[in-house]
């Protein structure tokens, strides 16, 4: 459990960067360059996710049950990923409607992820991996959604054909991983 919440650290951490030092962030990137930045932030992200996954699979199989979803749980789980999953998309595909009306689907697909995850798992291991970045997204969505409105920002107006490719988008990664990809990847079937 402590490479998972090492992982978590170093991951969530780096990514909490413009939530809570982003005078910090604009100082060093004024100092040192956006390319410098972006490269340390990259190699701290890729050795929190690699020390977060090893962690976790470490630790799923002999982590404490804390509750027994019933089974009816896992199908409600993959419906709620397929929102999760166009959510994530629209955050790529420029000037869709979905990213037009939220400002930060990425924060929203990450959080419908976790809580999704966190009906169909009551193992502690999965409260602590999904709990964490349900936290995180809830308080990157806020933050994002204030320092937008201070600033006066707003999103493009989306597209209606924009719209449709992110839907696309999210319901063909979807329909991948309950196809089999989530059980190549994680060792679970979505709907088993």
């Amino acid at each position: 459990m402590t490479y998972l919440i090492l992982g978590l650290i170093f991951f969530l951490g780096v990514h909490s960067t413009r939530i809570v030092a982003d005078g910090f962030r604009a100082r060093t990137i004024a100092r040192t360059g956006l390319n410098p930045w972006k490269g340390v932030y990259a190699l701290i992200s890729i050795a929190g996710f690699v020390l977060l996954v090893w962690g976790y699979g470490q630790a799923r199989y002999e982590s404490a049950v804390l509750y027994n979803p019933p089974q009816f749980m896992r199908h409600i789980a993959a419906l709620l990923m397929l929102v999760s999953l166009v959510l994530v998309a629209a955050a790529y595909v420029p000037r869709n409607h979905i990213k037009a009306a939220l400002g930060h689907p990425m924060y929203a697909g990450i959080k419908v992820w976790a809580f999704a995850h966190l009906l169909s798992n009551g193992r502690l291991v999965d409260v602590i991996l999904f709990g964490a970045f349900l936290v995180w997204a809830t308080i990157g969505f806020i933050t994002s959604r204030q320092r937008d409105r201070a600033a006066g920002a707003t999103c493009p107006a989306g597209d209606g054909l924009r719209t449709v490719l992110t839907v696309i988008a999210g319901v063909g990664v979807w329909v991948a991983l309950v196809s089999g990809l989530h059980l190549w990847l994680i060792g679970v079937a979505p709907f088993v």
